[in-house]
């Protein structure tokens, strides 16, 4: 078995894409309609693939508590700075619980974690 997407759903496309394109660096893969009112987009290469939903009958959702993305990040402190300047609130971290781990969650627009991480 292979894994192959995560997918949320959203509640703006434009502005979902924007912050995953310009504050987590996913490339944007394939967009289309998916019918009457819901749009789909796909972001990432490789492994990591995230399916972005749009659909005017999911607007009442509950991202989840239990629901976090973890991304790898080449420096941290230079993530935590861009994330802050873009005006994002860090609401976990920064916290090393190892030697070889270091990371901070924030929330995307539609309220679902977000990790960046720097491993070593």
């Amino acid at each position: 078995m292979k894994f192959l997407w995560t997918t949320i759903h959203v509640k703006n496309m434009e502005e979902s894409l924007a912050f995953y394109q310009n504050v987590v660096g996913l490339k944007l893969m394939n967009r289309f309609n998916a019918g009457p009112g819901m749009e789909i987009s796909f972001l990432g290469e490789g492994e990591t693939k995230l399916e972005l939903i749009c659909s005017e009958k999911f607007h009442n959702f509950n991202p989840g508590n239990g629901v976090s993305m973890g991304f790898k990040v080449e420096s941290l402190d230079a993530a935590l700075n861009m994330v802050k300047e873009k005006g994002y609130e860090v609401i976990t971290g920064p916290l090393q619980p190892n030697p070889h781990v270091k990371y901070f969650i924030f929330l995307d627009p539609n309220g679902y974690k977000v990790q960046f991480a720097e491993q070593s």
